[in-house]
């Protein structure tokens, strides 16, 4: 009979690491997915026949590409646990640069009426639930034109007890003539040719595709948010490792003021984002 220790050694012969293997092996014990001292602790027990055979087929799932957080169902966001599957993106621990800067620029300390924010294409409600989360007293919108991602949204939603007014459309089409004091987005930043698609094979490619340079949903995001900011609000944009110039330029360009970029935990200049004049 196989062990867990026995288990995990195999998925590493594979070329698996060994903590994506611990998540796996935790999820097919029905365990939080944290619990990696409970594996060493009981590396000696048996892994039942049909247990061994689930790990197996989620092994070999995981080497064909598909990402953890598909194959167990959650993904840990902004000390949030999400439910995630194919029909969203897989939320990137690099977001959490874009909801960081969010954060300190709608800080309860500085006015007493509650913020208006606006999350455009929010897939799994990853950025704005974080948002919620950090400022109860926010309204927080989320909109995106797949049915299947509110549908995670709404769930993830629910099962936080972060509400959220959900709505369905392309960008701005869904609030028309609302005004928010913050945009956040995280849009489809990928050009048609690049060559890191095929490993992004399992996700949706309508979240990650954007034109030839991959900056056609950027160009549409900020050419019409200003209709839809308050005065001196901001619009704040991630996007792709070498495109912050460009982004920046584009809302130069588009009459936007202290425009500027924030780097990711690798240095990477991983979103940019400005405000708008008033």
């Amino acid at each position: 009979m196989s062990t867990l220790a026995h288990a995990l050694a195999h998925a590493q012969t594979l070329g698996l690491p060994r903590t994506e293997a611990g998540m796996l092996l935790l999820h097919v014990l029905e365990r939080p997915l944290h619990e990696r001292a409970w594996l060493v602790a009981h590396d000696s027990d048996t892994l039942p026949p049909d247990l061994s055979a689930r790990f197996e087929a989620l092994l070999s799932r995981r080497m064909n590409g598909e990402p953890i957080a598909y194959l167990t169902g959650c993904k840990p966001f902004y000390g949030l646990d999400l439910a995630v599957d194919a029909r969203v993106l897989d939320p990137r621990d690099d977001t959490e640069t874009l909801v960081d800067w969010a954060l300190d620029l709608c800080s309860p300390a500085t006015r007493s009426v509650p913020w208006r924010l606006l999350d455009l294409g929010t897939g799994s409600g990853a950025i704005a639930l974080a948002l919620r989360s950090q400022r109860p007293s926010a309204d927080v919108t989320a909109v995106d034109r797949s049915e299947e991602a509110l549908a995670v949204a709404t769930a993830n939603a629910r099962q936080l007890n972060l509400p959220l007014r959900l709505l369905a459309g392309d960008w701005f089409a869904p609030v028309q003539d609302e005004r928010f004091d913050l945009i956040v987005s995280n849009p489809p930043y990928i050009a048609e040719s690049d060559p890191h698609l095929p490993a992004l094979v399992h996700e949706p490619r309508a979240a990650l595709v954007s034109g030839p340079d991959g900056l056609a949903d950027i160009r549409h995001l900020i050419a019409h948010a200003p209709a839809h900011l308050l005065p001196g609000g901001w619009l704040l944009l991630e996007h792709g490792w070498d495109q912050a110039e460009a982004v920046r330029a584009l809302l130069a360009a588009a009459g936007f003021e202290q425009v500027q970029s924030k780097h990711d935990l690798a240095g990477i200049e991983r979103c940019s984002g400005g405000r708008l004049a008033g």
